[in-house]
């Protein structure tokens, strides 16, 4: 079984690298999970996850010059297999995004679910392709009427490309904020359901200056078992992986942004 799903959010600043690694680890107590960060032109997943250092990231796999095989940008951290991408402007602007189609379709054969963290705006192929490429999407907001405004163009944009939305999880929600009347809101405009609202916390920066995710520093922390919750809610469709893999490799490649 496989199914990939698209974290994303809309914009910068609601917490999504955390969100993805938190949803990583919680799932892979009963999945084989591979998180990829799709997000090439401001990766920072690596620092999330204590791979800073990494020899080979999604660049090289994207950089046709490098010939880099996709197993060599695979780590298992955390339980997880994880493949980061670097940080480099030079990599970016070198590299082509529609390769991340047959890095997918490599690793969709031997995974249950594919998490790719996703960049925060929709202004280029390499930024839009993740979504289209899933086959749902975790949105990331912060519970806040711009958020959730922002958080709409995201799901409009999946939606237009066949990409389902598997719910939403409300992140850095501070104790003075109305999460319940803003989550109403949502439910009304957004696909799947709310699956947490996930408080804000000290430990997040703590994890990331640790290089862990939030559930490896802190697992009994609020907002650790607020993804753990997010995760129990998360459906995983079973697809077969071959399936999966053959849908990705004539997946429509997005010419208008």
């Amino acid at each position: 079984m496989v199914e990939a799903f698209a974290v994303a959010s809309g914009k910068g600043g609601t917490g999504k690298t955390t969100s993805t690694l938190a949803l990583g680890m919680a799932l892979a107590e009963d999945y084989d999970v591979t998180v990829i960060d799709a997000d090439t032109g401001m990766a920072n997943l690596l620092f999330h996850a204590g791979l800073d250092d990494a020899d080979v990231t999604l660049h090289d796999l994207l950089i046709d010059e490098r010939d880099a095989a996709v197993e060599d940008a695979v780590y298992d951290r955390f339980g997880m297999s994880v493949v980061p991408c670097g940080t480099s402007l030079a990599a970016f602007e070198e590299a082509d995004p529609e390769r991340l189609r047959d890095v997918v379709v490599e690793l969709a054969t031997g995974t249950d679910v594919l998490l790719l963290d996703s960049p925060a705006a929709l202004g280029s192929k390499s930024a839009v392709l993740p979504i289209v490429l899933a086959d749902r999407i975790v949105v990331v907001l912060q519970p806040t009427v711009p958020s959730l405004s922002d958080g709409l163009k995201v799901q409009e944009y999946a939606h237009s490309y066949g990409t389902d939305t598997a719910g939403v999880v409300f992140n850095r929600v501070r104790a003075d904020e109305n999460v319940d009347r803003i989550a109403d809101q949502a439910s009304r405009y957004f696909g799947g359901q709310t699956l947490a609202s996930v408080p804000e916390s000290d430990a997040v920066r703590a994890a990331r200056r640790e290089g862990k995710p939030l559930l490896a520093h802190a697992p009994d922390d609020p907002a650790a078992d607020a993804f753990r919750e997010a995760a129990a809610r998360l459906d995983v469709r079973d697809g077969d992986g071959r399936d999966v893999a053959e849908r990705f490799k004539s997946a429509v490649i997005p010419e208008r942004i």
